[in-house]
This record gives C-alpha cells, structure tokens and sequence, in this order.
C-alpha cells in the first residue's frame, strides 16, 4: 500500500509540467518493455524438433518380444448339419476316427518398454507379458536379452521384469506427473507394429481420465501417435524424464486417431519400488463398498454438494466396521485428504501406509463426525458383505404414490419368483412404473428396499410412511438402499408431486 501511494502521488506531481508528463510516459513503456521480456523468458515454448532429445532417449526404450505356447486342433472341422440328420452320426464317426491330435504352437507378441536402473530392470505393462512363457527384451542395439518376471500389479497394468545388464542400457528417471498441465509437449518412444524405435510427438490433452481399465484409473490423455506395440512405453516430458506409460488407446479402427492413454508416473512410482523390493504390490484397505454422492443424494442427506463417496456397505470385521463406520455415511475426508469425488478414495486408500491409524471425515445424520481407523492390507480375495436377513409381517403388496413403485413383504411366493433368500430382511420390489422415478433409476422387479432414509424398513406400510415424512420435511428425495443383482446400492429417488 504505501508503494502504490508513492507512485500514485509521484504520477501526480509529473503530471503537473508538460516536461515531466513525458519522462513518466517513457519511463512507463520502459517498464512495460522490461516486464514483457521477462515474462517472455519465461514462458515455454514450443520447440524448433525433438532430434537431440530423441537421441538422447532412443536407448533407454526397449522392445518386449514374448511366446506363448498354445494348444489347437488342425484339420477339416465337422459340417454343420440339421438336427437329426442322418449324415448327423456317419460324419460325427469318421471325424472322431480321423481327427488330427492337438498341435502345440508358438504364438508371438510384441510391445515396448523402458530401462529404469543399471541392475538390468525394465518396466513394461502387465498386458505385454501376461501369460507369456518366454520374454525377450530388445535393446536400441539390437541386442536381445532374455527376461524374467520380477513382479506384476494387474491392478495398475504394470510388470517389472530383469534382465543382465549390458552396456548398452540407459537408464532413465521419473518426472513429477502432477505438475503436467494440459497442453505441454511430450514424447512417446516404442515398438507400434513391431516398428521399434519409434518416436512421435503431442500435448496433453487431458488429465484424470477414468477408462474403466481398474479401480485406480486416473489416466494421461494425449494426442501423440499411440498405436498396437507401443503399450509400456514411455512418455517423456521435455526435460527427458517419463512422466507417463502409454498403456491403451481409443480407436475404432485399431489404429492411432489421437486419442492414447498413460499411467501418470505418480501413480507408476510406488508400484515399481514395490515390485522391485517385494514382487507384489501391498494396498491400504479400508473394507467398504462405495458409490457416488449425486446431486439427488446429496440433498435428501443435507448435504450442501455433492461430494465424498457414500458408503453402500460395509466388509464384516473389516477396518471400516471396527471404526464404527456405517452404511449411509458420506467419506469426505480420509487421513487429511480431501474426497472430492467418489473415485478419489480407493487411490488415497490404497496409497496410505497399512496399520496407520487415520482420521476419517465423515457426513451423518446431517452433521460431521470424526472416527478414528487402522488402515488394513488389501488382499485378492476379500470377503464379500453379510447378507441382510430377518423379515417383516406380511401386508401383501402396496403402490407407494409418488415413487412409481409396487411393494410387498418377502413372500413365499415372491422368494421363489426372484429367487430370493429365504429369510431376506427388507422389502421387494414386485412392479415399476414405466415412466415413473424409480424407473428412471434402474430399479427393477426383484430388487429389494433395505432403508429409507436410512432407516431399515420390513413393510411396505414403513416405506410409505418414510416417503410421507421426506415429503413433508420439505426434501424433493428420499434416499434409498436396495439389494439386487448388483449388490447393495443407494438410490435417491424424486418424490413425484399429487
């Protein structure tokens, strides 16, 4: 403030003289100039090629060759013929008596992939050698080198394999992937085709991406040529340090159209020293099924956006339920982490430190709670959720207005029909309305209303009194929890008006 009132009473006092009105006006566009040229210096921009760096980085990628051996049967196949043919058994005998025996073959695969140390290991993607019985890394130099799988993450699609060091092996170094804005350069070096050595060229396009390839999606989009063999191979930043592995592309031709895929290095990092140091991945667990918080849920919760991840059920004796965390809470924050989307919290789950103890945010019954948990170890196979059971007393069926639902106690009648547990708690869903709120949710015949409003319900005539009650609180939603085909799910449906 008192700099700006200097200047502003300096301006003032020149202003006052013809001579001095043109020193300031100078001395202003001098400014202007200077600041330019700084901002200039530095600004980035585009480059003049990519052949030095190209250079620089050819033999640090490599090409992956594998073989698989696999079984098939050669020879004519068996006519198609109408049932009950009388050719039907003539052929099927003479085909049996002169089928060839199963021929084992070798089928090959190629890809891409980059050198990370001097000990002879090398990144590639899990899908490059997944099932692979020989694996063959290829240097810049045409020297090919037999391969042995470290350890693979299916999860992220990340395989670190070894080989003996050569001297022809250039490491290269991970970039901070977090700093890439959309719109920088990169490069991307591989194997497309079986062309090794390849190198193209593009920006970011986008960040975050979610390609339903696995739980931890948070891809690299980029317009640089990706094709077939170049998945496991890197992307470079201009520096020259990897800041993605270019893993899938869209295409609807099978060739490049703009549109690849890379794992950021943030994410590729702790999995590759984990690989490397214990040849598997080991991921903080937190035992819960979650879904997205939408607009419609959020309000019928109180909640002022639509934010965190909702809590559909929580794992028997896991982390969560030892934490006392319940099905309906709203995760907003984990250990200090913000949970601004619901696809955020498996990444920051599964990147916190097993048996840390965290704090835990939590939105229930329209307020927040703290609750401390122990993180747990993800394994493979965890146990699925307990099964809701009990009953309720047999009203028959009711059409609850305003929904577009018909509803009835678990009957006999209704468990065989939908095959349903026989003593399943809650109640069924025996009709939607075609152009009713339900129906624009997926509910379906068969499904069963376990909560409304978060309370558990076993009559229709509790369903109805629920929906009145939310209604007449002033919410437009009533949130729901459902058990179908699917599993538990929470679904906030608009209360129709009339």
């Amino acid at each position: 403030m008192e700099t700006f009132a200097g200047n502003s009473r300096l301006g003032a006092h020149r202003l006052d003289r013809p001579s001095g009105r043109l020193a300031w006006v100078w001395g202003g566009l001098l400014a202007l100039a200077l600041a330019t040229v700084a901002a200039a210096a530095e600004a980035k921009v585009a480059p003049d090629g990519f052949a030095e760096l190209a250079q620089k980085l050819l033999p640090s990628v490599v090409n992956i060759s594998t073989t698989q051996v696999v079984e098939g049967r050669g020879g004519v196949q068996l006519p198609q013929l109408p049932p009950g043919s009388p050719f039907e058994d003539f052929f099927k005998k003479f085909f049996d008596r002169n089928r060839p025996e199963k021929r084992r073959r070798k089928a090959t695969s190629l890809g891409s992939g980059f050198i990370l140390d001097n000990a002879g290991h090398v990144l590639t993607n899990n899908h490059v050698i997944e099932g692979a019985d020989e694996i063959t890394v290829i240097l810049h130099d045409d020297t090919r080198l037999e391969a042995k799988v470290v350890g693979r993450d299916p999860k992220t699609d990340i395989a670190i394999l070894k080989v003996t060091p050569s001297n022809g092996m250039k490491p290269v170094e991970f970039g901070d992937s977090d700093v890439v804005r959309v719109g920088d350069w990169v490069v991307a070096i591989g194997n497309p085709f079986g062309l090794g050595g390849t190198v193209t060229a593009g920006i970011i396009s986008a960040r975050g991406r979610d390609i339903n390839a696995g739980p931890y999606d948070d891809f690299l989009q980029t317009d640089a040529s990706i094709n077939r063999g170049n998945s496991g191979g890197p992307m470079f930043n201009l520096k020259g340090e990897v800041i993605g592995i270019n893993t899938a592309i869209f295409s609807l031709t099978g060739g490049s159209v703009g549109i690849g895929f890379a794992i950021p290095a943030a994410v590729a990092k702790p999995v590759v020293n984990q690989l490397i140091k214990h040849g598997h991945v080991r991921r903080g667990w937190l035992g819960v099924h979650i879904q997205v918080v939408s607009e419609e849920i959020a309000e019928s919760l109180g909640l002022e956006k639509a934010e965190g991840a909702l809590v559909a059920s929580v794992i028997k004796d896991g982390p969560a339920e030892k934490a006392g965390i319940q099905a309906g809470d709203v995760i907003i924050e984990f250990d200090n982490k913000k949970v601004a989307h619901m696809r955020r919290l498996p990444r920051i789950v599964a990147k916190t430190n097993i048996e840390k103890p965290v704090s835990v945010l939590l939105w229930r019954d329209s307020r927040k709670v703290t609750v401390k948990v122990t993180v747990g170890e993800l394994e493979e196979d965890q146990p699925k959720v307990a099964s809701r059971r009990g009953g309720g007393k047999d009203e028959g069926e009711h059409k609850v207005k305003g929904l577009g639902l018909t509803l009835s106690t678990a009957t006999k009648r209704l468990r065989e029909r939908f095959k349903l547990e026989e003593d399943i708690k809650g109640v069924v869903v025996v009709a939607v309305d075609e152009d009713g709120p339900a129906a624009e949710k997926g509910i379906r015949p068969g499904d069963v209303v376990v909560e409304v409003g978060q309370q558990e319900v076993t009559t229709p005539g509790e369903v109805l009194e629920m929906v009145i009650k939310t209604r007449e609180s002033g919410r437009k939603s009533v949130l729901m929890l459902l058990e179908g085909q699917g599993g538990l799910r929470f679904v906030a449906l608009r209360i129709a008006q009339g």
